[in-house]
């Protein structure tokens, strides 16, 4: 059935690389045997190339006058950060080794290798899909929605919980939103001395806020209607408010 709740449903490696690159703010930058880090610097083209403002004095200006033009001159990295304060906050890191060349006042920086490192273990991204994968159409409005839902409905937040296999919820002292994209919504579970995550997809991908609206209305109402309701049974530490 069109409705029926699975669980497999997540982006694939380009498209989370892309979303990586479309909602980061900084990044750091290793060339000419030195690291720098840069905040607001980037913008991404269309094709995948990382377009960069930086000092002319900053290393990475000058690996790309001295390197050779297309062997790797730099290697940027990425950090994909949790917009709500979780354990374990980083969800991925994306490493890009490539080489730079000015264009129009800029440094235009294409990978010749993209790595994603995710929790589960490093990804090697292929250049072809990278290059044509558009990031997620969410990626940039995941911060507000998901400290929205987690300061201003912390009871849809535990009514969800009721999707989960309850075995992952034994000894959880606290749930909430880690992750959000087209494809569903992951939930991040912490219990005293470990954690782990439980991944809710949408019966259908999201492409717009709308459609991400009635996506999570749905989750929602699948939650209500579960046969035997198992909301999380918050368990209280001494740090827990």
């Amino acid at each position: 059935m069109a409705d029926r709740h699975t669980w497999t449903s997540v982006p694939a490696a380009a498209e989370r690389a892309r979303s990586v690159l479309a909602a980061a703010w900084s990044c750091a930058v290793t060339a000419d045997g030195g690291r720098e880090e840069f905040v607001g610097a980037h913008t991404v083209a269309e094709d995948g190339r990382v377009l960069l403002h930086v000092p002319e004095d900053s290393r990475l200006a000058a690996a790309a006058v001295s390197a050779p033009r297309g062997e790797p001159s730099a290697v940027l990295e990425f950090a994909d950060v949790a917009p709500v304060a979780v354990r374990g906050r980083i969800r991925a890191r994306l490493w890009m080794a490539g080489w730079c060349a000015a264009e129009d006042g800029r440094l235009a920086f294409r990978p010749t290798r993209v790595v994603l490192r995710p929790p589960s273990g490093a990804v090697v991204v292929d250049l072809d899909e990278y290059a044509a994968a558009p990031p997620d159409p969410l990626a940039t409005a995941e911060f507000p929605l998901l400290t929205h839902l987690a300061t201003a409905h912390p009871d849809a937040v535990e009514r969800l919980t009721r999707l989960v296999d309850p075995d992952s919820l034994r000894g959880a002292v606290r749930v909430q939103p880690l992750a959000v994209d087209r494809h569903g919504l992951t939930l991040r579970i912490e219990r005293a001395r470990d954690h782990g995550d439980a991944r809710l997809t949408f019966h259908q991908p999201a492409d717009d806020l709308a459609q991400l609206t009635e996506r999570v209305h749905m989750l929602l109402a699948q939650a209500g209607a579960a046969r035997h309701p198992r909301a999380l049974q918050r368990q209280r530490t001494d740090g827990d408010r």
